[in-house]
């Protein structure tokens, strides 16, 4: 929901001259002196300006919050006083016990904040002359300007009252088919979700569904509100989904999702529905029902394709590895990461280059391939340093480090298998200069180690590839 555009001030007498606040004093007499002595001001009042009224003299005298509170008891706005008293004293309390830690502490008193107090005086006083007449739209509407007046961080403790008064006067509001009350539901959902209150916001968020369903009511930017009611249903259900998730209750957390699923469908809107489908994948997946989450996470990415949409079809390309790499689906993974790792590239996403390529560097390595683990974690660990990510640098470097001490313990093994004075020799140099290749002293060129001389050996690719992709065969 956006800001109303801002309606002209109207001000009472008192309020205008408290507002122009002219000079009553000479430069040579302290104005905070003048304040707090009312005999200087009478006198000076006296002396220099003839004629005055009361009226003019409490402007000048008495601060613009008390001219405000004055205006409104004066022409008759009593709750709106009252309403406008208990927000000022909540408004020092809060700033008292927030004290210097608090950024509330470094807020301005509101005495000292004119146009707050104006807005406060012009939009409660109208909402309180709509309530005498019962036309209760037009108090959610001086309301709800209010709370988008005070939509900042600073007050959204404001906002938050204001929203809860429209959601109470939406309840009245009979002629407009349930419209206001839907968009006050609305308003509660984020005010709860906000707060952490999802299970409240879900409730709140549902009303909001149920109230636009087959309407064509749209708010103030022209954005359909059954549309937005989806989208808030979604995002609540999938933040609620999380916790259930880290509480391992799987059931619940699926059961949940689905519901996001079907809501994300009526929308008619396919990229939602896409990202529905990729969060019940996930479920689906903690769950260990992999045949499952492939399906739904097949339909992410034909979603994703269909959208032309890269980065959602990567995402789901990484979720469908994880499925088959849970499944012992080592040659169907390898792709799926090989495919991820291409299409992050091409849209600058290197964090989730560096994912993907931890991921293919992790399953070359389980499965004794140390040299391609070795390139994998490598391109990792030259990403996460092109991004100068330190903690990252940290942990894809000790993956590197790993792989290519399995390359050298292979070739170690080698040496020591083959039980020559040749062997021992390079054994011998090694541990002298611990080198990472261990050369032949009579040529200067590395040994072959039996690992590498049988992934190269043309007999035994075949049987490689059988197992894992060839890098050039497979690449995506």
């Amino acid at each position: 929901m956006t800001t109303l555009p801002p309606l002209p001030m109207t001000r009472p007498k008192l309020t205008s001259l408290a507002r122009q606040k002219l000079p009553c004093s000479p430069r040579t007499i302290p104005r905070s002196r003048l304040i707090k002595e009312k005999d200087d001001i009478d006198h000076y009042l006296e002396e220099n300006f003839k004629g005055l009224s009361k009226e003019e003299v409490a402007a000048y005298r008495n601060s613009y919050k008390k001219s405000i509170c004055v205006d409104m008891l004066r022409d008759g706005y009593h709750k709106s006083f009252t309403e406008l008293f208990a927000l000022m004293e909540k408004w020092d309390a809060l700033r008292e016990t927030a004290k210097v830690r608090s950024l509330l502490w470094l807020q301005r008193p509101l005495e000292e904040q004119p146009d707050k107090l104006d807005h406060f005086y012009h939009y409660l006083t109208r909402a309180e002359a709509a309530e005498r007449k019962e036309y209760f739209e037009g108090v959610y509407n001086n309301l709800y300007a209010l709370a988008c007046y005070f939509n900042n961080s600073e007050d959204k403790w404001v906002r938050n009252h204001f929203y809860e008064r429209c959601f109470k006067i939406a309840q009245l509001i009979k002629i407009d088919g349930g419209k206001k009350e839907a968009e006050a539901h609305a308003h509660m959902g984020l005010l709860f979700e906000e707060d952490g209150q999802l299970l409240e916001a879900a409730e709140h968020y549902e009303a909001f569904h149920q109230l636009t369903q087959g309407r064509i009511w749209k708010d103030e930017t022209g954005r359909f509100l059954n549309l937005l009611a989806c989208e808030s249903l979604l995002r609540t259900y999938r933040l609620l989904s999380d916790k259930m998730l880290e509480n391992k209750e799987y059931k619940q957390a699926i059961r949940i999702l689905i519901k996001a699923s079907e809501i994300a469908k009526e929308g008619s809107d396919k990229r939602m529905e896409g990202e529905a489908s990729y969060y019940l994948g996930l479920a689906y997946l903690a769950a260990e029902e992999y045949e499952t989450a492939l399906t739904v996470l097949n339909t992410c990415s034909k979603i994703s394709t269909d959208l032309d949409d890269d980065l959602s079809l990567g995402r789901a390309y990484e979720a469908i590895a994880k499925v088959l790499q849970s499944q012992g689906e080592m040659l169907e993974a390898i792709k799926y990461l090989k495919k991820v790792v291409k299409i992050a590239g091409n849209n600058f996403q290197r964090l989730d280059v560096v994912k993907a390529s931890t991921m293919l560097g992790d399953i070359y390595n389980e499965k004794g391939y140390y040299k391609k683990a070795s390139q994998y974690f490598q391109q990792a660990f030259n990403t996460t340093a092109e991004l100068t990510n330190l903690s990252q640098m940290d942990e894809t470097k000790v993956h590197y480090g790993i792989a290519k001490a399995h390359q050298i313990m292979q070739r170690i093994n080698s040496y020591v298998e083959s039980e020559d004075l040749t062997s021992l020799g390079y054994l011998l140099s090694w541990k002298e200069k611990r080198g990472s290749i261990v050369c032949d002293p009579t040529n200067g060129e590395p040994r072959k180690s039996t690992v590498e001389s049988l992934s190269q050996d043309p007999e035994n690719l075949e049987e490689e590839n059988s197992r894992f992709p060839d890098n050039q065969k497979n690449e995506t």
